[in-house]
């Protein structure tokens, strides 16, 4: 399908009236690229009880005209917000407004396969206690296509207790996959709003905290890698590191103290070489400086902090040789 086209037909959906099962929930800001494939994602569900609430972070005029040609109420609504730029704000906004028993989450660059909300909600009404679930997923490149190599890494596939994993890092859960009963999102006060890159992390370590976690263990979401992301990594390693303060302040996980200040002081290392890369000197002295009190214990930051400062202080010539030098020991690596 043409993504900037409108699907040609709004399925009916008996009941539609009444409460849906579902409410999916759809951000974007000037996505009109793909956010056709992801709502015909939607429309191709083999579960049709839902409602779609596609919450467009103040678009410009062509952008949201287009939004305004999905929209067909109660099933689908286009709630149209003045600019944050702030995607936890964004989602809260359309969660305030679902009405469903459950809210699936679905980014407007991503899409679903056929059968995804009909395996969530049979595994989430089949008697456990467990009030969220998540899917495997599929990296794919901006045409659609699956990534190969490091694209294409594989992550831990982690039902029930799901707290320590993600403390560790360990699982990726991909936003478009998740499904989340509307009670217990609403009891965790939403999204994380202080967070703009880590607010969906924080809550699925807020949702760990009250339910083991229902795995479908089947790559159900393609995740779309391409070149306009919203965010980059020196704003992903800030915003993490942020998180995991926090997470250690709040007290939840006392027994995870080691790991998470551990896990503070990678990231402090990688956020002062990702300033480094871009020679932003004071960041890198500003960063290292803010994170010694916690990180001098580990190996790992002082490797980083050794690399960070060597990257932004070196001279242009001196880090031309070096690269030459790496090229060169790569090269001879890979030679027969």
């Amino acid at each position: 399908m043409d993504a900037r086209n409108p699907p040609s037909e709004v399925p009916r959906i008996p009941g539609s009236a009444s409460v849906p099962a579902v409410s999916i929930i759809v951000p974007t800001f000037n996505r009109t690229d793909f956010i056709g494939t992801a709502i015909q994602s939607v429309f191709a569900q083999s579960f049709v009880d839902w409602e779609l609430l596609i919450a467009d972070d103040g678009s410009d005029p062509d952008t949201l005209a287009y939004l305004r040609t999905l929209e067909a109420p109660p099933l689908i609504r286009v709630l149209s917000l003045p600019h944050s730029g702030n995607p936890p704000a964004v989602r809260n906004a359309a969660l305030r407004q679902a009405r469903g028993e459950y809210v699936a989450f679905l980014d407007s660059d991503d899409v679903w396969l056929p059968g995804k909300l009909q395996a969530q909600i049979a595994a989430l009404r089949s008697g456990t206690t467990r009030q969220w679930s998540y899917t495997g997923f599929t990296m794919v490149d901006s045409s659609g296509a699956p990534l190969t190599g490091s694209g294409a890494r594989a992550w831990p596939a982690i039902a029930g207790p799901f707290l320590d994993a993600l403390l560790r890092g360990e699982p990726l859960i991909m936003q478009s996959s998740v499904m989340v009963r509307r009670e217990l999102l609403q009891s965790v006060g939403g999204y994380d709003e202080e967070l703009p890159v880590c607010g969906d992390y924080a809550l699925w370590i807020r949702l760990a905290q009250h339910s083991e976690i229902e795995l479908i263990d089947a790559p159900l979401v393609l995740v779309r890698r391409h070149t306009n992301p919203y965010f980059d990594e020196v704003m992903g390693l800030g915003d993490l590191g942020k998180l995991l303060e926090k997470v250690q302040r709040s007290g939840a996980a006392p027994h995870m103290a080691a790991v998470l200040r551990q896990r503070c002081a990678g990231v402090a290392a990688g956020l002062a070489l990702a300033h480094a890369r871009s020679r932003r000197r004071r960041a890198v002295l500003r960063t290292l400086s803010s994170s010694v009190r916690y990180s001098w214990p580990y190996a790992t930051w002082w490797s980083g902090a050794l690399r960070a400062a060597a990257l932004a202080f070196a001279s242009p010539q001196l880090l031309s040789i070096a690269n030459k030098y790496r090229s060169a020991r790569r090269a001879a690596h890979r030679a027969p």
